[in-house]
């Protein structure tokens, strides 16, 4: 054992590995989103590098497929942050990897601005009582499930921060949900829920939210949003 790393200054699961002789695990880089700057990019030059993103998101920027996220209408800093992980291997995805390997920095600013210019998918009403609702308004508390609105807004098409004196986190950074296929929110909310997707501090909130919520409720908040 190296005398010279402290247990009592290591993780546990370092000092697990290294009482069995093991290197200790490399520690998970989480990304700080807290204080991300609104990207600016050219809208119009990224029509020419969207071209082959229609093949999945639609010419349109709306999905072709349930299993495909709408891009149209989100938010260009949100859009422009999956790219870059995606680029930098923080986010998996067996076309998106691909797909953003190639992109500059300047690329995935102009493609997320011109998906942010494009109108996003028109809403579809939903009854007001539906269990996906009442999560997503007003949360459960009994569960430990907070509203969905408090970070994507009332009516799923992003936040809508107060002000305040307060420390706030930089709301750029959180995605519109409303109009999005159940079939993705309900991947995506399983992938929070087991810890596959990660990688950045909103990763990390939803992991807590996630956990909170069985099966059939991420189902029926998931078909709630999809009406929006």
């Amino acid at each position: 054992m190296n005398a010279s790393r402290p247990l009592l200054a290591l993780p546990w699961l370092a000092v697990a590995a290294i009482a069995m002789g093991q290197d200790a695990p490399k520690p998970v880089r989480v990304v700080d989103l807290r204080k991300v700057e609104a990207i600016h990019g050219d809208a119009q030059a990224g029509v020419a590098k969207a071209a082959v993103c229609g093949a999945c998101h639609g010419p349109n920027g709306i999905g072709i497929a349930p299993n495909f996220p709408n891009l149209a209408g989100q938010s260009a800093t949100y859009l422009y942050l999956q790219l870059k992980e995606f680029k930098e291997g923080e986010r998996n995805d067996p076309v998106m990897t691909g797909q953003a390997a190639t992109l500059s920095d300047e690329d995935m600013k102009n493609l997320a601005a011109h998906y942010a210019s494009l109108a996003h998918k028109a809403a579809t009403p939903a009854a007001a009582n539906a269990r996906g609702a009442l999560i997503f308004h007003n949360g459960d508390p009994a569960v430990g499930a907070p509203p969905c609105q408090a970070c994507h807004g009332p009516d799923g098409r992003g936040p809508r921060p107060t002000w305040t004196a307060s420390p706030q986190p930089s709301w750029v950074t959180f995605p519109a949900l409303g109009g999005q296929p159940a079939l993705y929110i309900t991947k995506q909310l399983t992938d929070f829920k087991s810890g596959a997707r990660g990688g950045n501090s909103n990763a990390r909130v939803m992991h807590g939210v996630a956990q909170n919520l069985s099966d059939a409720d991420i189902q029926a908040v998931a078909a709630y949003i999809s009406t929006l």
